[in-house]
């Protein structure tokens, strides 16, 4: 009980809501980082999930990306791409945590893309190429917003784990919330440590909580799902 009112007694702290290390610039730094990361990822995974989900061609790289993600841990990534970025003079309190959040949220998002495609039921795609529909039409018009759940279901999940794993940049000297947890452990202030975990913790259920309010927008009329409730990954076995 001394330690939560410890916490709560720093959270009061007017102090901790100012300037450039205040809980509002913080926050905004940790969004601003992790929106960044979700967004290349998006840009590198979906196109490859939705072609190979459209093909059927390449599902075994899907499978191999998706097993390796897992594998490979976030803080290795961190502490292999930072000598990486310094001996290409780059930033490294900034690009290596980019990097290797860019790669924890790929493997979520393919398979997730992949999976939607190939849950398509196949008399709608035939259907549509029988009335005249060219392979992009049918893709764009029939495929991709059937498959739109799913596929939002994978960017939700690459997002609410980079913003819990984006903290790992404060070792690297970047900015965000991991500046609490970090700093607070360097310097044994235990109440600093635990307000900062508590608000990675609140941002990851508001992020997952704002996907899912659009995944259930963005759903096809029947389709739409409750919003409680997590987001699932695809077991392995669907990509391969």
């Amino acid at each position: 009980m001394e330690l939560a009112g410890q916490v709560l007694a720093w959270f009061s702290d007017p102090t901790h809501w100012q300037g450039a290390d205040g809980i509002p610039v913080r926050v905004l730094e940790h969004l601003e980082a992790s929106g960044l990361a979700v967004f290349v990822a998006a840009l590198l995974a979906l196109p490859v999930g939705l072609v190979v989900g459209h093909t059927g061609r390449g599902a075994f790289l899907v499978s191999s990306v998706a097993n390796l993600g897992r594998a490979l841990p976030s803080f290795a990534l961190l502490l292999m791409l930072i000598p990486i970025a310094v001996d290409v003079q780059l930033d490294f309190s900034t690009w290596p945590i980019l990097g290797a959040m860019v790669l924890l949220a790929i493997p979520p998002m393919i398979t997730n893309a992949y999976a939607g495609m190939r849950a398509v039921e196949r008399e709608l795609v035939e259907a549509a190429r029988g009335m005249g529909m060219s392979a992009v039409q049918v893709l764009v018009g029939v495929e991709l917003p059937l498959a739109l759940p799913v596929l939002l279901t994978g960017v939700r999940l690459a997002a609410v784990q980079v913003v819990a794993t984006y903290t790992l940049g404060a070792v690297a000297g970047g900015g965000g919330l991991g500046r609490y947890i970090y700093d607070g452990f360097a310097r044994q202030d235990t109440p600093r440590m635990l307000a900062g975990a508590a608000l990675v913790a609140l941002l990851a259920i508001a992020t997952d909580a704002a996907f899912g309010v659009l995944a259930h927008a963005t759903a096809p009329r029947g389709l739409a799902q409750p919003l409680p409730g997590r987001a699932r990954q695809p077991a392995a076995d669907q990509a391969g």
